[in-house]
């Protein structure tokens, strides 16, 4: 079934709401008030994410009517998302303790399984592992800390958006390969409406942004690319791999800056300004130079090395280990998890 004019009816759908919830941000004064601990500096509106939740959401169902999704796949998106759309939407305005948003999150991540059949099974070097509930605890944790890194990354102009469309697009190419062609309608479709959602939403958000994503955005895009790569594995297990390699940027970052800060004694909870990709910003003095080298670090070094892997040119666990390696070094570079004041007076000395 021809479908192709879905692309700039959800891009444009998303468009016309990201406005939209511009504009009543702005007559009801729910704005994001820079703070010492924000990369920005001017107040600006909150909560464009849930476009992207509406316009992707909107349309799954439809999918799955004309066997451009599978129902499972439709409703571990529809529960664990709009659940945690909704709990980020009322943390961005109405605070919620971090320890009921991880239930939630949690919960988000069970019903997801729930519908994914659990998670994949574990191939590598050759050897397939199946760790029963292990592997259902694991899958769990790893869903909730997509969710939260999403949300920690989610710091200035673009970023978040720009990372999303170049896994979600990143992953479109994988199942191109002819080892993985039988899954190409059912897995291609969902993810090009979720790139063309973002691509809507990322129109006002590009620097300099005139509305934010907030946590009801980030969090969605966390739960969704994490059942997208659980589903992906149950498709091909060398898929599950490739998808933890083109998430690369965001894992590093995120984890490298959480266990130093953890290390350091700190409260991993609070908000903070010492992410690798925020530390680059301050020394930019802008945030478009920083969004652009994710793209391209995603497009031009993380992507190769997933199709490399997809391909089955390389183990899967060989080949996270040959992408993340660089990220790494990048990380420590730019001082990630460090407090903002102990680099400034690195780069003073430099």
């Amino acid at each position: 079934m021809t479908c192709w004019f879905l692309w700039p009816a959800v891009t444009g759908l998303s468009y016309i709401l990201t406005g939209s919830l511009r504009y009543y941000a702005l007559s009801r004064g729910l704005m994001d008030t820079p703070t010492a601990r924000s990369s920005h500096s001017v107040a600006t509106p909150l909560g464009g994410g849930m476009a992207i939740v509406v316009s992707f959401l909107l349309v799954l169902p439809w999918l799955a009517s004309v066997d451009l999704a599978t129902w499972p796949l439709v409703w571990a998106l529809l529960g664990s998302g709009l659940s945690i759309a909704l709990l980020g939407f009322l943390d961005d305005y109405r605070h919620v303790p971090a320890r009921y948003r991880l239930v939630g999150h949690f919960v988000a991540a069970a019903w997801a399984l729930f519908w994914l059949g659990g998670p994949p099974l574990l191939t590598t070097f050759g050897h397939t592992f199946d760790l029963a509930w292990m592997g259902h605890v694991a899958a769990a944790v790893y869903l909730v800390w997509l969710v939260n890194l999403y949300n920690f990354m989610d710091g200035i102009d673009g970023i978040a958006s720009v990372e999303a469309i170049c896994v979600c697009l990143g992953s479109v190419v994988l199942f191109t390969l002819p080892l993985h062609s039988g899954n190409h309608i059912v897995g291609v479709w969902p993810l090009l409406l979720m790139a063309c959602a973002v691509a809507g939403f990322l129109f006002w958000n590009i620097p300099r942004a005139r509305i934010f994503m907030g946590d009801a955005g980030s969090g969605f895009l966390g739960i969704t690319l994490g059942i997208f790569s659980l589903q992906a594995g149950w498709a091909a297990p060398e898929l599950l791999w490739s998808w933890v390699i083109l998430l690369g940027v965001f894992i590093v970052d995120a984890t490298f800056t959480v266990l130093r800060r953890l290390f350091r004694g700190d409260k991993v909870y609070e908000a903070h300004r010492s992410h690798a990709y925020q530390h680059a910003a301050r020394q930019f003095g802008q945030h478009l130079p920083v969004t652009l080298a994710v793209g391209a670090i995603n497009l031009c070094w993380l992507l190769p090395i997933a199709y490399w892997v997809a391909a089955g040119g390389i183990d899967g666990a060989l080949g996270v280990l040959v992408a993340y390696l660089p990220l790494m070094a990048l990380a420590a570079k730019l001082r990630a998890g460090q407090p903002e004041a102990s680099v400034a007076a690195c780069v003073s000395r430099w």
